[in-house]
């Protein structure tokens, strides 16, 4: 019961941290520096997802034959398409193909 308990303690929390700043920017304009940085918040998080994959818990390159498969479709469909979730489903099915006959 407590786990459940934790859950929607964790869960009404991240609500209610969300929705604070939906409400309290509903009526002001958004600085333009600001929208311009966040246009680089999809590519950060990509990039940080990409160096996860490809090393382990102590810093050393642990990367298998899927994973630069997937890496190497991923960023080509990127680099063509420049459209992040293209991006997503290229590298995810070339590395569940990768991961099955490998």
């Amino acid at each position: 019961m407590s786990e459940l308990i934790a859950v929607l303690v964790v869960g009404l929390g991240s609500y209610l941290f969300r929705s604070f700043f939906i409400l309290a920017l509903a009526h002001r304009r958004i600085p333009d520096q600001v929208l311009v940085s966040l246009r680089f918040v999809a590519p950060a998080v990509m990039a940080s997802l990409i160096v996860a994959l490809m090393t382990d818990s102590e810093g050393n390159v642990a990367i298998g034959v899927p994973e630069a498969t997937a890496l190497l479709v991923g960023g080509a469909v990127a680099q063509r398409t420049r459209n992040h979730i293209w991006t997503l489903f290229a590298g995810m099915a070339v590395y569940w193909v990768m991961q099955a006959l490998v």
